[in-house]
């Protein structure tokens, strides 16, 4: 069944998605705001935020909130990224008033008390410092701050020991105040739904909800280029490669999706192929396209044994090479194309991610993309349009991360720019 979609008075857009078979929903509230949203002195507020929002309200005590969802056999969490925050749940058919009421409260009414707030302080830094015992984590925060350096979105999301511990209870209310607003949320469901009843407990329990909050705002995200090393010793040795890449508003980013499928999305991808299956340099290797409204980043990321790096980034570079000049065959076009359509209409079989789907949609392009039109966009991309493709992303200044690798990391990061700036 097709997606509905009502806007409250109030601006709130409200979608939902009948899936018959199924006797669950899925169901949350997206936000326009997230880690991008912040100025450097609140870097990780938007993470805060949604950690405090379970923590209690001036109707329910955070216990009252877990057992409240529980009881009803339901699960209710959140999210943050760079662009959007999501409180979201999943219960059984009929006890969606439960979850929307939970959310609206957690919302609407939360309290931020001093012991809370500086108990879930205390969670926060563990987790970031959990981070620190990560090289996947190190690099990726490594990544994002050498291509966009000294932005919002080059940041960590979980803000820095600095940030997190200054934050008031004032910071988290004024940051409400100006992102979360009803123009600027999607409250979405899909499963065993009905629109109309469901408009109408959103219209009971949202309805009021006004704000000065606006949608968009946020600096423009800038792609610079760089190169950072971390010299903590790891087991294995981390390389992510980056470059600027089409935004999820540009026609070209399906076009950045299906070369990262043929480049390295799956075990017949070339680098899976050429890297691991003919040379063994390493267990796992692959690239990834992701955008934001206004800036993509396309990024291959491996890890081997420190004395294999050297290898590792000749034979990247090489593929990088032959991808910018040559066109892919007819056949690995189509494996890609196949494999991104699968990941889509597969996505799609779980009311969550269409729950998703909805409001990221909403969110960042005004309206519901259908699978027909997106999978109607990935047949249209030529195989001279990836090679294009391929060839203006290598054209870009990379930004090249190394980690693990302790005193010889920045020797192997040496060695990635030079490979890959040819």
């Amino acid at each position: 069944m097709k997606p509905k979609v009502s806007t409250l008075p109030n601006g709130l857009r409200v979608a939902t998605q009948a899936m018959p078979h199924l006797e669950t929903v899925s169901l949350g509230l997206w936000v326009g705001a997230g880690a991008r949203h912040e100025t450097e002195r609140e870097n990780g507020i938007s993470h805060f935020l949604e950690h405090m929002a379970f923590k209690g309200t001036r109707r329910r005590s955070a216990q009252q909130i877990a057992e409240e969802i529980e009881e009803v056999g339901g699960e209710l969490n959140a999210a943050t990224s760079l662009e959007n925050t999501a409180y979201y749940a999943r219960v059984l058919k009929g006890d969606e008033p439960v979850a929307l009421g939970l959310i609206s409260d957690i919302l609407q009414n939360s309290v931020f008390a001093r012991t809370e707030l500086e108990g879930e302080r205390q969670v926060i830094l563990q987790e970031i410092a959990a981070t620190l015992d990560s090289p996947d984590d190190i690099a990726y925060d490594l990544l994002h701050d050498a291509a966009f350096p000294k932005q919002p979105v080059g940041r960590a999301i979980l803000g820095t020991p600095e940030s997190v511990g200054r934050l008031t209870s004032g910071d988290l209310r004024g940051f409400l105040r100006r992102r979360y607003s009803p123009e600027n949320m999607v409250l979405s469901a899909a499963g065993a739904v009905h629109h109309s009843s469901f408009v109408r407990h959103a219209e009971a329990l949202f309805g009021g909800l006004s704000g000065s909050g606006r949608a968009g705002g946020e600096k423009p995200a800038k792609y610079v280029g760089g190169t950072r090393v971390s010299g903590k010793p790891f087991e294995q040795s981390h390389l992510l490669i980056g470059f600027q890449s089409p935004s999820y508003r540009e026609d070209d980013y399906i076009a950045a999706q299906v070369f990262s499928g043929l480049f390295g999305g799956g075990m017949s991808s070339r680098l899976f192929q050429e890297v691991r299956e003919k040379r063994g340099l390493c267990y796992a290797i692959y690239s990834t396209a992701w955008g934001l409204k206004d800036a993509g980043l396309f990024g291959i990321h491996a890890a081997t044994g420190a004395d294999l790096m050297g290898e590792l980034i000749d034979v990247i570079g090489a593929e990088l090479k032959r991808a910018a000049e040559e066109t892919p065959s007819q056949a690995e076009l189509s494996r890609a194309k196949a494999q991104l359509k699968a990941g889509l209409m597969m996505s799609l079989e779980s009311s969550s991610s269409r729950a998703e789907h909805m409001a990221r949609n909403l969110l960042f392009h005004g309206r519901i993309l259908s699978a027909e039109e997106l999978m109607a966009r990935v047949d249209d991309v030529s195989a001279d349009r990836v090679r294009t493709l391929a060839g203006q992303l290598m054209q870009e200044e990379p930004a090249i991360v190394v980690v693990g690798s302790g005193r010889q990391s920045r020797k192997h990061a040496r060695h990635a720019e030079k490979t890959v700036r040819g």
